[in-house]
């Protein structure tokens, strides 16, 4: 089982290992919106609340070392666990395919300020994650982007979007709310108790 174990907070296993000194160390969740549900008015609205100097398009080729470069900067900024653990892309994962697509927020000057990636089944799409630079925080851009991938996607044919990310991202559940995702899924992630430290 190893010494971390992620589990829904229903299941039962998580009584039993909690009972055998297992403790939560972490919280995670996941959420859904359906295209029928969408209030496209509300989307536009919190795409224009970026502001004027931020433009949003997909990422292409010519952006993966922008991408990358932004990659490597905020590769320690993911709060959470085992459950919520961001992997730093290489090249591969970096460029765009039919089955994960990207969107970049871009400044006027052509500085790359923010990222999405979603992975495509049909008609059903998962964010992988969303990530802004730590010097554009607290203005709306992440919100803004997530806003206009969703938007995008739900052009081409989309009807389901999910996405998820750790309990304890207050940045993130804010920009979930704005855009009117539901939560449906709780996890837990829980940590084995330190055996050698009890007995001392």
């Amino acid at each position: 089982m190893g010494n971390v174990v992620v589990v829904q907070v229903g299941d039962p296993r998580r009584a039993r290992l909690e009972r055998e000194g297992w403790s939560v160390t972490a919280r995670s969740f996941g959420a859904q919106l359906d295209a029928d549900r969408m209030d496209l008015d509300r989307m536009t609205a919190l795409v224009s609340r970026a502001g004027a100097g931020v433009a949003f398009r997909s990422i292409g080729p010519d952006d993966v070392d922008d991408v990358l470069a932004l990659d490597r900067l905020t590769a320690d900024d993911y709060p959470g666990s085992v459950a919520t653990r961001h992997e730093q892309m290489d090249r591969r994962a970096a460029t765009p395919t039919a089955e994960r697509c990207a969107a970049g927020a871009f400044l006027e000057d052509g500085s790359l300020v923010a990222v999405t990636y979603v992975e495509l089944d049909g008609a059903v799409a998962e964010t992988d994650f969303t990530v802004v630079h730590p010097s554009h925080r607290g203005r709306g851009i992440g919100t803004a982007l997530k806003a206009w991938s969703v938007v995008a996607l739900r052009r081409e044919g989309v009807r389901r979007f999910r996405t998820g990310g750790s309990a304890e991202n207050a940045a993130i559940l804010r920009a979930n709310a704005a855009l009117g995702y539901e939560r449906d899924e709780e996890w837990v992630t829980l940590t084995a108790p330190d055996r050698a430290g009890a007995a001392t």
